[in-house]
């Protein structure tokens, strides 16, 4: 049928957008974004397991949908207030500032999420200046090492012993990974859903929408109530 109309168009016949085409692109996006909304669920809930400083590296981009070069390049300075005024970005080792005015905005930092950032620091050191997410340089983590490092390893166990993959070849049975364990897809999947998580989460609109930079908050809430009918 989409072949039918592209030559139509082709043969000038037809001027509209091919239907067919419209409706395949149509479910692929509903069906990504099905997909992303229910990562973005399991992610939240299972941060909480993921060795730190992952779990909470994690929970900045599934609560506050910072973007990983973002993320890199938070300061502790800029912390305070109950929000998160984000100054930078690092993209492969170069500070640069945020693309967009929206991105320099201060980002509110729900309850749940300053309870890890305050359990993050104190972890740290207790420092009140420098990067969030720091190596033993005192420089900025690079967000890649922990990918590897820990989240990757923690959603690959084994279905039946609950070993990591990387150690499996101590047991004596075959390994076949937890299909019940959500499976990385980037850090820009955590921030799929996010308004419907914060949601859920019971944040109020407002609060929603200074996180998402909504120009108002009834854009905020009529998004909100698209993903509660779903």
């Amino acid at each position: 049928m989409s072949a039918i109309f592209t030559l139509a168009k082709q043969q000038d016949y037809f001027h509209a957008e091919n239907p067919p085409a419209i409706q395949q692109s149509t479910q692929r996006r509903l069906s990504r974004r099905k997909l992303t909304l229910t990562l973005s669920k399991r992610f939240t809930r299972s941060s909480h397991r993921i060795p730190e400083p992952a779990g909470t590296a994690f929970a900045i981009a599934a609560l506050m949908g910072l973007r990983h070069d973002e993320i890199r390049a938070l300061l502790w300075e800029n912390y305070k207030n109950e929000e998160i005024q984000v100054s930078r970005s690092i993209w492969n080792g170069r500070v640069s500032e945020p693309k967009t005015r929206k991105g320099r905005a201060p980002v509110p930092v729900i309850r749940q999420l300053a309870e890890r950032l305050e359990a993050h620091r104190l972890r740290s050191g207790n420092p009140h200046t420098g990067p969030i997410f720091a190596n033993s340089r005192g420089e900025p983590l690079a967000l890649t090492s922990i990918i590897n490092r820990l989240i990757v390893p923690f959603l690959n166990v084994c279905k039946s012993c609950g070993r990591r993959e990387s150690y499996h070849y101590e047991s004596d049975h075959e390994y076949k990974r937890d299909s019940r364990i959500p499976q990385w897809h980037g850090w820009h999947a955590a921030r799929r859903g996010l308004g419907s998580n914060l949601y859920r989460l019971g944040v109020p609109d407002i609060v929603i929408q200074r996180v998402l930079r909504h120009a108002n908050v009834s854009t905020t809430s009529g998004l909100l109530h698209q993903d509660v009918c779903r």
